[in-house]
C-alpha cells in the first residue's frame, strides 16, 4: 500500500501540475501541448501501464486490508472512543477510497478515453475534436473537452468537487502512513512529513478544485 500509494502521488504532482497549464488562459494552447506530449511519448505510454497496475493493486490491497480489520474484531467494542485514538479521516479510508473510484471512473470516462480510443464525450462535431497540429499530428482537443463537460453542467463540477474533497483526506492520512510503512517515524521526522503531507494534500485539492470551477464561472476562456 506504501509504495503504490507513492507512485499514485507522484502521479498527481505530474498530472495536477499539467492540468494547472490551462489557467495560462492561453485558449489551452499550453495545456493542449502538454497534454499531447503526454500521451504521444513512448516512455510515457508505457508508464501508463504501470500506473493503472498501481491504481488496481491499491485498490485490491486497500479492500482486503479493509476486509482483514473487519473480520479481526467481528463484534464491536462495548465502549469505543475512537477520536481519542485516531482521526476520523483514517477510520474511513475504505469509503474514501470508494469514492474516489467512482470519480475516477467518470473521470477517465469524460478524458482518458475519448483521447486515448477516439471520441469525445459531449462533443459530436469533428472541427471541437482535433486543434492545431503538433509533429503534424492531430492532436485531441483536451481543452475544449474540459469546456464541453464543466461549462453549464453544475452536477458533474459538483461531483468533481466531492471526488477531490475525498482525495484530499484520504492524502492526509495516506501520505504520513506510506512514509511509516517504510519505518520512517520519528520524533524528529514525523511532524515534518505530516506538514508536508498536509500541506500536499490541500494543494492538490485546491488546484483540482478550481479546474471545473473555472470552467464552469468562465474565469478562463
Amino acid at each position: 500500500m506504501g509504495l503504490t500509494g507513492l507512485s499514485l502521488v507522484s502521479f498527481l504532482i505530474v498530472h495536477c501540475g499539467i492540468n494547472a497549464m490551462i489557467f495560462f488562459n492561453d485558449g489551452g494552447d499550453t495545456f493542449n501541448h502538454w497534454a499531447h506530449f503526454m500521451g504521444t511519448n513512448l516512455i510515457i505510454r508505457t508508464l501508463e501501464i504501470g500506473l493503472f497496475a498501481g491504481f488496481l493493486i491499491h485498490i485490491v490491497q486497500g479492500l482486503v486490508l479493509w476486509a482483514q480489520n473487519k473480520s479481526a474484531r467481528p463484534v464491536k467494542y462495548a465502549q469505543s472512543a475512537a477520536n481519542t485514538n485516531s482521526k476520523w479521516y483514517s477510520r474511513s479510508m475504505g469509503l474514501l477510497g470508494t469514492l474516489i473510484l467512482l470519480f475516477l471512473i467518470l473521470h477517465i470516462y469524460h478524458f482518458w478515453t475519448p483521447s486515448r480510443l477516439g471520441g469525445i464525450a459531449g462533443i459530436h462535431s469533428l472541427e471541437e475534436t482535433t486543434l492545431a497540429s503538433y509533429n503534424n499530428q492531430s492532436a485531441h482537443n483536451l481543452y475544449r473537452e474540459m469546456q464541453v463537460v464543466f461549462e453549464d453542467n453544475l452536477v458533474v463540477v459538483l461531483i468533481y468537487i466531492a471526488g477531490v474533497i475525498s482525495l484530499g483526506w484520504h492524502l492526509v492520512h495516506g501520505f504520513q502512513s506510506a512514509f511509516q510503512t517504510f519505518g520512517l517515524n520519528h520524533k524528529r521526522y514525523t511532524p515534518l512529513i505530516n506538514t508536508v503531507g498536509i500541506a500536499f494534500s490541500v494543494i492538490v485539492s485546491i488546484l483540482f478544485a478550481l479546474m471545473p470551477l473555472a470552467f464552469y464561472f468562465k474565469w478562463i476562456a
